[in-house]
């Protein structure tokens, strides 16, 4: 630019001079050549400043259009990343489906027990099915019901321990859409009807569900809160009065039979597990947990089991719990209540997490999946940049998250990390996710509640300034560079804990007194009382 203003003022001051001469009758040839010498350096200067700038206007569209082609083509790549993972999940369930009925003999078209053609019983995993009674004769109305009758041999037959190699059978039981067992017609699952033009709904789903044993339990698991003598006492006394009294199988972690072996060479019945791929068998031998600690250790329970959970009885021996309402005082009772049945349960979602990695060498290869019962957090762990993060809900755009991260939270854990971040509080037993911003960039970003049947992918875009880290319930923390995703949706394994009362008033007596919900003095008033 200073070229061209030079150029303009020579140029201008020989024309000035040209005029000048031609004023005073004078001829100069040589004025008027380097005048016209001075107008052609100019044009030929400019003109290439000129084409200089239109390259640059096209270097930076055709620029724009390679962006948008990138930023669409790592869209459709997640999208099939993410499809393809959706369809390798359904294959597994379709797979194992098939494996149980391969395995299973139906009898009278409910609830079948197993067996094979000699008579012999297999290992099987206990599942949860549905059952409609149909209206009998009686005219008792009918009652939505999931059943589970499973059967365990934990020995060879021939083996020479002869006690110990009975053949076992696992507790059954049943749930209904009722109250503590009973019949209620308000109480039904929740059917969409279409009759004469009119679509309408019929009452909600049951309030609360009851679980009601057909045959008495027969081995309980027991997991507590580490570094706690309160506990450590506690343990003692309950595994002996589980063995002595109610004659139960008592399955403890490694640690705490080390610590029972400690106490008394007497508790050597006490039966535990080697490493992962024994964890993995819990769920067959086990028929009710229970849990001496507090929330985390509900928490812990629950992550030791991958596909269905046996129902939790959670004691509370913690600072802060709101899926622990039994007191430990009472253990006797509340046990005894709760092997008795029928028991009301709170039946509590979890999701079902997997990360789809960029530089994976097929769209189908995914690391493990995780499940978890309060949420999955997303955030920039130490770095000093904004999380950038692209939501999609079945494959729908939702929103760009810039801020320090995101959480997707089940009702369950609406009242911990979600809560702390602006969610709202929720029942546990609705079903939905929780998407909940932490500390967005934009005071119009509020949370959100979506329904439980969609699924949430969230990516790290490929013009993120900085990677982000994921955790699940608090463990497990992996990170996540550009084009890495996470996709989430609810498990098909609920979590059920059982209820001291029923599930909302356990829920509403935990927000009153661990979060002190709504409570102020009262206000005096200077009128008659």
């Amino acid at each position: 630019m200073s070229t061209y203003k030079l150029n303009h003022t020579d140029s201008f001051g020989d024309a000035k001079k040209l005029r000048s001469n031609q004023e005073n009758g004078f001829s100069d040839m040589s004025s008027l050549a380097q005048s016209e010498k001075a107008v052609q350096e100019f044009l030929i200067q400019q003109t290439p400043m000129q084409a200089t700038d239109d390259h640059l206007i096209e270097f930076s569209e055709a620029l724009r259009t390679v962006a948008k082609a990138l930023r669409g083509s790592s869209e459709g790549k997640a999208l099939a990343q993410a499809e393809a993972a959706e369809w390798k999940r359904r294959y597994e369930l379709e797979r194992c489906k098939n494996l149980e009925l391969l395995l299973k003999a139906p009898s009278n078209g409910v609830c079948a027990d197993e067996s094979n053609s000699n008579g012999m019983m297999d290992h099987s995993a206990k599942s949860l099915r549905l059952h409609v009674q149909e209206n009998g004769k009686s005219g008792m109305h009918s009652l939505e019901r999931i059943c589970a009758h499973e059967v365990l041999q934990d020995c060879e037959p021939n083996s020479p321990n002869g006690c110990n190699n009975k053949l076992k059978r696992k507790a059954s039981f049943k749930l209904s859409w009722g109250c503590k067992g009973h019949a209620n017609d308000q109480h039904k699952k929740e059917i969409v009807s279409f009759e004469s033009g009119n679509i309408t709904t019929p009452d909600r789903s049951s309030k609360q569900i009851s679980l009601t044993w057909e045959s008495s339990p027969q081995t309980v698991i027991i997991f507590t809160k580490p570094n706690s003598t309160s506990v450590r006492v506690l343990s003692v006394e309950m595994v002996r009065w589980l063995r002595d009294h109610k004659g139960l199988n008592v399955y403890v972690e490694p640690r705490v039979k080390a610590e029972l072996l400690s106490e008394s060479s007497s508790f050597d019945f006490v039966q535990t597990w080697e490493d992962d791929k024994e964890i993995s068998l819990l769920h067959p031998k086990v028929d009710l947990v229970i849990t001496l600690g507090g929330d985390g250790t509900v928490l812990w329970a629950a992550s030791m089991f991958k596909g269905p959970v046996p129902p939790i009885v959670p004691f509370s021996m913690g600072s802060l719990g709101f899926m622990t309402p039994f007191h430990s005082e009472q253990y006797r009772d509340c046990l005894e209540s709760v092997l008795r049945g029928p028991i009301s349960i709170t039946l509590r979602h979890r999701l079902q997490c997997h990360i789809i990695r960029d530089k994976a060498r097929h769209d189908y290869e995914t690391e493990e999946n995780m499940l978890v019962l309060n949420e999955v957090t997303i955030d920039r762990g130490i770095s000093s940049y904004l999380t950038n993060l692209e939501c999609y809900c079945d494959n729908s755009f939702v929103t760009c998250v810039q801020g320090d991260g995101l959480i997707l939270s089940t009702t369950s854990g609406s009242t911990a990390y979600s809560l702390a971040a602006g969610g709202s509080m929720v029942h546990p037993q609705v079903p939905g996710i929780l998407f909940t911003p932490i500390c967005p960039h934009s005071l119009s970003f509020r949370p959100l509640i979506l329904p439980d049947h969609v699924t949430v992918r969230v990516q790290v875009p490929f013009n993120s300034r900085g990677s982000a880290w994921v955790s699940f319930d608090g463990k497990g923390r992996k990170q996540l560079e550009a084009g890495d995703a996470l996709v989430c949706s609810m498990a098909p394994w609920p979590v059920s804990t059982a209820c001291q009362v029923e599930s909302t008033h356990d829920f509403l007596r935990s927000i009153h007194e661990g979060l002190h919900w709504n409570q102020r003095k009262i206000q005096s008033s200077d009128g008659p009382q």
